[in-house]
């Protein structure tokens, strides 16, 4: 075995289906690398098993970059694992020692029900994001994007929103499971933009509604969404979104 590499054990939460029971499994990690990252470290794994002629281990993946939000796992009590502001195809191994167990889970929330082992569906995010609405612009005739002024700090601060990757890490890290992080990130990326006016009011109360409606829980302001956001999205969002949604209603209800 080459120098540095380790041996682990992994309980890997295996589920059928979201109608099945779900159990942990013990999987032996052996000769890992600490310069792979946690999703090539499954890559070795399940090749092992199918060599054995078992059953591979669920798990979403796409990028591999950081940039798609699939790669969501519940790593050691943490969602994408012990490392701030990554996601878990960012986690190397060297954050882990030789002979450590590693306890791997699905997101748990009733709106994010189990596909299979570790894959969850979060197609609860996209029905929010399509109740949120085109923008439309009355753009009259062509101009230069350049022409549409934006204070700096309202540019900056749509931008850090709509740096938000929809894994749903802020959901699995709340007590409540919560999804107001992610609808708040969407909220503010538009609504802070000029183009995104038309249709402000209705966009919040439309997100909201839905968000209710996909059963996910409300937010008691603990933060831990914040904390466990690999894209760093600020709690800034939800107060945002709260005033949107008070002024929205207000004037929906005159």
């Amino acid at each position: 075995m080459s120098h540095g590499n380790m041996n682990l054990t992994l309980k890997v939460w295996k589920q059928k289906n979201k109608n099945e029971k779900g159990r942990f499994e013990t999987i032996e990690a052996k000769g890992i690398s600490p310069d792979m990252s946690f999703l090539e470290m499954f890559d070795v794994v399940n090749e092992k098993l199918i060599n054995e002629g078992k059953e591979p281990i669920a798990f979403d993946h796409d990028c591999r970059e950081g940039i798609c939000g699939m790669c969501s796992m519940y790593i050691n009590g943490q969602p994408h694992g012990p490392k701030q502001g990554v996601t878990t195809c960012q986690l190397h191994m060297r954050s882990f020692k030789d002979g450590d167990t590693i306890v791997v889970e699905p997101w748990r929330s009733a709106a994010f029900p189990v596909i299979k082992d570790l894959a969850v569906d979060r197609s609860s995010f996209d029905r929010i994001m399509a109740a949120g609405g085109f923008v439309s612009v009355n753009t009259g005739n062509v101009k230069d994007a350049n022409n549409i002024l934006i204070p700096k700090d309202d540019a900056d601060t749509a931008f850090a929103a709509a740096a938000c990757i929809g894994c749903g890490a802020c959901v699995a890290a709340c007590k409540n499971s919560s999804a107001m992080l992610f609808v708040s990130a969407k909220v503010s990326q538009f609504a802070l933009l000029p183009q995104g006016q038309i249709e402000k009011q209705d966009r919040v109360l439309n997100m909201v509604r839905q968000m209710d409606e996909e059963g996910f829980g409300n937010c008691t302001n603990t933060g831990a969404c914040e904390a466990e956001c690999p894209k760093g999205i600020s709690l800034e969002n939800i107060a945002r979104m709260n005033r949107e949604y008070m002024g929205a209603s207000f004037t929906q209800n005159k």
